[in-house]
């Protein structure tokens, strides 16, 4: 066994016996076992240089963020080419040898490592920009934090969470409908957590697919030596292959069979030349890079029979059709329903009650209906929405037709302007989810904001709901009733109103003196007086509140709230002062709880630093970041979070 190897199993033995001991009250191990084998993983990682992220020997601390932060790609992330023929691959090769491996269906990620040591983590994004997420990469529980070559290294790979994880984390949601619907939802969400903590729960594994560059390293021009070299580094790789035009087939067959009980989400699988300057020689098309080639799996059939047709309203007015059949295996999972996605669909399938029709899986993801065999037709477009019964129309759009709600009160397409009321910076009523918003606007429990305090009206039916339940009904309650209690800056900003952010609700509600009544008749003449709210923000402002329907719903709202005023200080030190706030913070739980505290003080919070700034908060005082150098020419004072505690005189 190889050192790298030898430390893995330690990492998995020690945690496994911690575990066990402060969880579950069990002992595994001894404590002599115990710090032997612990002394024995703090050695191998001085001798090899490398550090895995869930070793023992380590603390990864927790952050929280408020936002992730752009950042443009060195070199753009193109995809490959796709077959789903083995001859392809084949002739794809011709005489050349290629490395075969998984393509894992997960988050791809780019590292950066710099003296040994994980500089920085960024996603793919749209393949020219992604998000920085290096806290987060940091808990994956495979990823090495430190790693023998000090040189820079950047390389490739796929975040995932494995089906044994998913369905655990699945089990412990309740609700049906809000449930992951795949592993790779799940990490995409997980990977992307502006708190690190929760990335760490959910048991992210990391497998390097590609490395970009590595200084002074000669690989041979050699992929293969390339995935060598990064598991000599302490990385888990993707399962490759070499192979050859003449025995692809059957390095294809072998990975056919793995998939079945493969624990890793895998769509497919890639071949890439060995050879990397013949294969970087063929550049690029206008969408793909020559070099490789994406091989996906050919969709497992099943026959079953069409039992309905559910028609799905959204909240752009669009109806989509969904297919119900009877029950078929496909790729492992339960299959009882497809999107048929529009009318065109429907017609051209000829699709009727009873017919037998093929259904498959895209991709071994997506169902889909391939084929209707029988082609009765019998399929009726509803004249009327299933929602708000009012009628429908069918709109042709590029010569595909797709079905309409075209009740402009349609309760489904308000159920966007109640997620935004609940929303963290709005009413900030927890568990109250997009999904479970669709379900009571859908049963007409939810038809103006009021009616979301209202909801012990429907307890019996809510408790019985698919998905519900009693401890569900009791969350809801709760947390409805934990939010009455609510800022005049937060309701104004809850409620919708076109360009009217949280900053700039703040600002009017300030202006105003907090007074609800003068905030709400407030004209747009008055508004334009306010530093920072222009005539298009004034309008829309003035506009909303001179709606009689809305100024009705308003009402019915302030019955079930009681509406509070921040506290503004007048002696506080930091009155009228003007901050900006950078990086991470450690006692507060973000930065706008920081900007939140600032403004009860009489402070404000400007996003960039100019010469009007009065302090800089960065608890990473001596880094070269843009504002650091901003502050310094100006000669603003760069101050740390303690600092700026002691400067309030606490908390």
């Amino acid at each position: 066994m190889s050192k790298i190897d030898r430390i893995k199993e330690l990492v998995n033995l020690l945690n496994e016996a911690s575990k066990a001991y402060y969880q579950e009250s069990r002992e595994i191990m001894s404590n002599y076992e115990y710090d032997k084998l612990y002394d024995e993983l703090c050695e191998l990682e001085k001798e090899t240089g490398m550090v895995l992220s869930n070793s023992p020997t380590v603390n990864v601390g927790y952050e929280i963020l408020s936002e992730l932060p752009k950042e443009v790609h060195e070199k753009p992330m193109l995809s490959l080419d796709k077959t789903k023929e083995v001859d392809a691959l084949a002739a794809f090769l011709g005489d050349k040898e290629g490395i075969l491996s998984w393509k894992l269906d997960g988050l791809t990620v780019v590292l950066t490592y710099e003296g040994g040591t994980l500089k920085k983590a960024v996603t793919r994004g749209n393949g020219e920009v992604g998000e920085v997420i290096t806290n987060n990469a940091k808990t994956f529980k495979n990823m090495p934090m430190n790693i023998a070559y000090k040189g820079k290294l950047v390389l490739r790979g796929e975040a995932v969470i494995k089906y044994a994880d998913f369905e655990k984390i699945n089990e412990l949601i309740e609700d049906e409908n809000e449930k992951y619907k795949n592993p790779r939802n799940l990490c995409s969400g997980s990977v992307r957590q502006l708190n690190n903590e929760i990335t760490a729960s959910r048991n992210v594994n990391f497998y390097a697919f590609n490395l970009v560059s590595a200084e002074d390293v000669d690989f041979e021009n050699s992929l293969e030596k390339q995935f060598e070299f990064l598991k000599e580094q302490g990385f888990d790789v993707v399962e490759y292959k070499k192979v050859s035009a003449t025995n692809v087939e059957e390095a294809v067959g072998y990975y056919s069979e793995a998939i079945k009980t493969f624990e890793i989400p895998s769509d497919g699988l890639v071949l890439i030349y060995d050879d990397i300057a013949y294969g970087l020689s063929l550049g690029n098309t206008a969408k793909f890079p020559r070099n490789g080639i994406a091989f996906k799996w050919k969709d497992e059939l099943a026959t079953t029979k069409l039992t309905s047709i559910h028609w799905s309203p959204s909240r752009t007015g669009l109806i989509n059709p969904v297919a119900i059949f009877e029950p078929v295996s496909l790729e492992g999972t339960t299959v009882t329903r497809a999107s048929v996605h529009n009318v065109s669909i429907v017609e051209e399938l000829a699709l009727g009650i009873g017919d037998t029709i093929t259904v498959y899986k895209a991709n071994m993801i997506i169902p889909q209906i391939n084929e209707n065999l029988t082609r009765s037709g019998n399929i009726e477009i509803p004249k009327v929405c299933p929602v708000c019964g009012c009628e429908t129309e069918i709109r042709s759009v590029n010569q595909v037709k797709s079905l309409y709600c075209i009740n402009k009160s349609c309760p489904v397409k308000n159920v966007k302007k109640f997620a935004h009321f609940v929303s963290r910076d709005a009413m900030n009523i927890e568990g109250m989810s997009e999904e479970t918003l669709d379900k009571f606007v859908d049963k007409g429990f939810i038809k103006e904001y009021a009616d979301i305090f209202k909801l012990n009206r429907y307890k019996d039916e809510i408790e019985n709901m698919p998905g519900f339940g009693v401890k569900s009904y009791e969350n809801i309650v709760a947390a409805t009733d934990k939010a009455r209690n609510v800022m005049i800056f937060k309701l104004i900003y809850s409620l919708g109103i076109a360009n009217i952010g949280l900053a700039n609700a703040k600002l009017i509600c300030k202006h105003f003196d907090n007074d609800l009544e003068k905030v709400v008749n407030a004209k747009t003449e008055e508004l334009t007086c306010i530093e920072g709210i222009g005539e298009v923000i004034a309008n829309s402002f003035e506009e909303y509140f001179t709606d009689e329907k809305n100024i009705t719903e308003l009402n019915n709202l302030l019955d079930e709230l009681v509406v509070e005023k921040p506290e503004m200080a007048t002696d506080s030190e930091i009155v009228g002062k003007t901050f900006v706030i950078t990086g991470s913070v450690n006692h507060f739980e973000n930065r706008n709880q920081v900007k939140e505290k600032i403004e009860s003080l009489g402070g404000k919070v400007t996003g960039s630093v100019t010469n009007k700034t009065d302090y800089l908060i960065n608890n990473d005082i001596t880094s070269n970041s843009s504002k650091n150098k901003k502050a310094k020419e100006l000669n603003i004072p760069i101050i740390t979070e303690d600092e700026f505690i002691e400067m309030i005189g606490g908390m």
